[in-house]
């Protein structure tokens, strides 16, 4: 009961809780690794032996996900986490709009621990209140809390689901919604508010990742002085201009103080004088899926392929 497949950090047979509580399963981390697993399973060739056992490992832990059990007896929304001794003490419903659009989607889309319609529709969409429609920066935007929070929110469900052309009962345009985002957060930035040193139409980007002073969800409500080279680097996609305009800066006027060996690094704030050391994966790994997605849309097009995500938004009344 309660498979999960990812939760808290295990190495060499040790668990390393997150938090107290958060010890076991969390199911928007296992939908992020099964987006990329079913990418990935769209792009290997049956045919080939070697392959073929790849495809067939890939189905089984695909199929082995209990999303149902995580509606927590049945009731019409998911939760993020459960574990074997703390039960569901985190007690955190998945609802929109944040970064956990796919779970919903792969949890409609599984063939063996599917959820209905009515779950997605009260859970995530919280049956209309995941509306928006206020302007930010004179730019309206469809979905989500004010100024659409951290830009990761227009990332991580859509390194494999594709918002071109994609609309439901909640939005006409998720494409629409993640570009309006984007364009919120880099108009904030060169209004720059707080008067932060160096924000510009060319160093811009909220979302979360380290800091100063440890880590934080940055967003244009919680604007800590702090730029992230994730956020405008992953919304190549949406603001393909504004985001080579960061390219550019991050790598050839900021150069080896924002570049290592592994790339960007995390985070930097010039008015606190600090730059990070450390590359963090969910912030690195976007980068490079949404420029390929941006030049070929290779992963929106491999996820898309896959017979059941398909289903799976048909089922919660998807247009794609």
């Amino acid at each position: 009961m309660g498979f999960g497949l990812i939760g808290s950090t295990a190495i060499r047979g040790r668990l390393y809780p997150f938090s107290s509580n958060d010890n076991g399963g969390d199911l928007v981390e296992t939908a992020f690794l099964v987006q990329g697993l079913l990418t990935m399973r769209q792009y290997l060739n049956a045919s080939v032996p070697e392959e073929s056992l790849l495809i067939s490992r890939i189905n089984n832990l695909w199929h082995a996900v209990e999303w149902d059990w995580y509606r927590r007896g049945g009731q019409n929304t998911l939760y993020w986490h459960w574990s074997p001794d703390k039960g569901w003490a985190m007690n955190m419903q998945v609802r929109g709009w944040n970064e956990a659009l796919i779970v919903y989607v792969l949890a409609a889309a599984s063939p063996s621990h599917g959820i209905p319609k009515e779950v997605y529709d009260n859970g995530w969409a919280q049956n209309g209140n995941i509306r928006n429609g206020n302007t930010y920066e004179g730019v309206q935007l469809p979905l989500g809390p004010a100024y659409g929070g951290p830009l990761f929110f227009a990332h991580y469900s859509f390194l494999g689901l594709n918002p071109n052309n994609l609309s439901d009962a909640y939005c006409t345009d998720y494409f629409v919604q993640n570009r309006n985002h984007t364009l919120i957060n880099y108009l904030y930035c060169i209004r720059n508010p707080k008067n932060f040193i160096g924000y510009s139409n060319q160093n811009w980007g909220l979302t979360a990742s380290d800091n100063q002073a440890g880590y934080s969800a940055h967003s244009p409500t919680n604007d800590l002085g702090v730029i992230t080279p994730t956020a405008a680097l992953s919304s190549f996609p949406y603001t393909p201009t504004e985001s080579m305009q960061a390219l550019k800066f991050f790598y050839y006027t900021l150069g080896d103080r924002l570049w290592g060996p592994y790339g960007f690094y995390d985070a930097f704030n010039v008015t606190q004088g600090w730059t990070a050391t450390s590359y963090l994966a969910i912030d690195q790994g976007p980068i490079i899926i949404m420029i390929e997605n941006y030049r070929t849309g290779l992963l929106w097009n491999l996820f898309m392929s896959a017979p059941e995500v398909q289903n799976g938004l048909t089922i919660l009344g998807f247009n794609f």
